[in-house]
């Protein structure tokens, strides 16, 4: 009876010593998984040391029809080291001949207006200046009312490639990682909100997932710049699909590096410097799911070499020279400034006067993005093709506001995520020596729609006939071929939460209620005129239903929706009394 009363108690014992770990596994779910899947995915997807990518050019491209450069002799090809002079081909291709204009489309990634010196003469505190990325203003256009195609950033990417408003093909919502609706839910459960985030799991069951793409059917820059006689290249984020025909080599690129995770270096490296926002849902998934991974030609996976920022500045000024004798596309898609915010530990220590710490590691990060800005533009003079290249600079939406830094779209209310300007007025940029004057102001609005339209008409290309294209070519307004706007109205859609942009007036529509903005007299969105201005709020009703029944449905439906707020960002406290849209996805 002694022993079975002590095997009761040893059981007992244990059940409760089982019942305590559930509990504690329970209460910490969201620490175990974001803690988990970064190990669980380094297993699932092993990733190798770096394999320097050896670029086609000219000699070798002969020998190497289907892009598989890794296997050509170095001697025939560019390989440099950072901080090293690129080793140049002996060979050139062509004999030296008039040919149409080199295209470098360099595209940041979350970029605020407020993030670059020439539109405020001092990004961050005021005093980080970005004077590569300035100077593409300086020696071309600088376009004031620079529009994203979107304020998220698939769908945005989707209308650079394309010319076309992504919701004509059904790419409406971004694809994100399904295990992000759980680290969001359970976010919420553990700090529920003012107003809670609805999740669908029955409708994110339909979503592809992280690796959904934009549909292989669609017509890019590149596979009309191809068959132009470009030699075309990108080099980072895709975010348009990762598998099958919707990797960059199908949708036109003879070369592609691609980024594969989302760390700039390992979270412990000695060179890095992390700052992470604990307190937002969508810092927490990029952190569990990211790794540091490039791979090249959709090839197996490879660590990148360096800080990821510096990485691909690196592999661009190889490309550029590998190039020199031939017209070539390079669609340089930057991570920076994107979180996880990891700024490189120089570029952090450099800026030792900035107080704020989250400030300093995104200020870092930028001046990285500003440095590699001025490595390509110096390439380009160091091969001699500078003249005749053209080059754009913009960033495919706003600063966020779950970064929680309040300033970055300033003057512009709103953030990455809604229609107000903070999310879709960029910095957008142009220049091309050879054919457009320097130190231009454009102020009529322009959209990512025309990068499309411009570069195919610089390039000598033609646009596809058989679709709508909805990009302008901007090159006779900029030159004073022709004195009229591009354009009337701008759209802009994802899911209910939408907005239309025409002669000056800008109506903005959410599930919650409607904005009406006078942008001439009102450029910041401050006065809300959708009750004393009816009949114009009615007008732009009219041009959106106009332009909805115009659009596909979306490929798969919204998983989520719930409050972006306008005027704080996520670090901050709300009230109700603070404006908000309902933002689907």
């Amino acid at each position: 009876m002694a022993n079975l009363s002590k095997r009761g108690r040893v059981l007992m014992m244990s059940m409760m010593m089982i019942a305590l770990a559930v509990g504690l596994a329970y209460q910490y779910r969201l620490e175990l998984l974001i803690f988990s899947l970064p190990r669980v995915q380094a297993i699932a997807e092993p990733v190798s040391a770096n394999q320097p990518v050896v670029w086609q050019t000219t000699a070798n491209a002969l020998g190497d029809p289907k892009g598989m450069a890794h296997q050509q002799p170095l001697d025939q090809s560019v390989e440099a080291t950072r901080g090293e002079e690129p080793i140049a081909p002996e060979q050139n291709a062509q004999s030296p001949m008039p040919r149409p204009p080199n295209i470098i489309v360099i595209l940041a990634d979350d970029m605020g207006f407020n993030d670059v010196s020439f539109y405020n003469g001092g990004a961050a505190d005021g005093s980080l200046q970005t004077p590569h990325i300035d100077a593409i203003a300086h020696n071309g256009i600088a376009f004031d009312n620079g529009y994203a195609g979107n304020a998220v950033c698939a769908p945005s990417r989707a209308m650079i490639m394309t010319g076309r408003y992504s919701t004509r093909f059904g790419y409406e919502y971004t694809p994100f990682f399904k295990i992000g609706l759980t680290i969001f839910d359970w976010m919420q459960q553990a700090q529920p909100g003012l107003i809670a985030t609805q999740f669908n799991y029955e409708e994110a069951d339909k979503m592809p997932g992280v690796t959904a793409g934009m549909p292989s059917s669609e017509i890019t820059i590149a596979e009309q710049l191809r068959e132009r006689g470009y030699h075309t290249v990108h080099i980072g984020k895709w975010h348009l699909g990762a598998t099958g025909d919707e990797v960059p080599n199908a949708q036109g690129f003879d070369e592609s590096l691609t980024m594969k995770g989302g760390l700039y270096l390992p979270e412990d490296s000695p060179d890095v410097v992390n700052m992470k926002q604990p307190f937002d849902t969508i810092d927490n998934m990029v952190w569990a799911t990211a790794k540091y991974a490039a791979s090249y030609n959709d090839g197996e996976l490879f660590e990148p070499k360096g800080y990821l920022t510096d990485y691909y500045t690196d592999e661009a000024v190889k490309v550029i020279a590998a190039n020199k004798e031939r017209p070539f596309f390079l669609y340089l898609a930057h991570w920076g400034i994107h979180n996880p915010l990891q700024a490189k530990r120089s570029d952090y220590e450099a800026l030792a006067h900035i107080q704020d710490e989250r400030l300093r590691v995104y200020a870092a990060m930028t001046l990285a993005l500003d440095r590699g800005v001025g490595r390509v533009m110096q390439a380009l003079k160091d091969q001699g093709i500078y003249d005749n290249t053209l080059v754009v600079f913009t960033s495919d939406n706003g600063g966020a506001g779950y970064l929680g830094l309040p300033d970055i779209n300033k003057p512009f209310r709103g953030w990455k995520l809604n229609l107000f300007e903070g999310g879709i007025h960029v910095p957008f940029m142009m220049q091309w020596p050879e054919a457009l004057s320097p130190g231009m102001r454009y102020a009529p609005p322009v959209s990512h729609l025309d990068i499309f339209s411009t570069v195919l008409a610089a390039a000598g290309a033609t646009e596809p006939t058989d679709r709508p294209i909805d990009g302008v070519n901007l090159i006779p307004h900029l030159n004073g071929t022709l004195a009229t706007p591009p354009r009337d109205t701008l759209f802009w859609r994802e899911g209910h939460h939408q907005a239309v942009l025409h002669q000056g007036w800008k109506l903005i529509v959410s599930k919650n209620r409607r904005w009406l903005f006078k942008l001439h007299d009102d450029p910041t969105e401050q006065n809300n005129l959708i009750v004393s201005e009816g009949s114009r709020a009615e007008e732009l009703t009219a041009l959106l239903a106009e332009h909805n029944a115009e659009q596909v449905e979306p490929l798969w439906p919204s998983a989520m929706e719930g409050p972006q707020w306008i005027d704080k960002t996520g670090a901050e406290p709300k009230t109700l009394d603070d404006e908000y849209v309902i933002w689907p996805n």
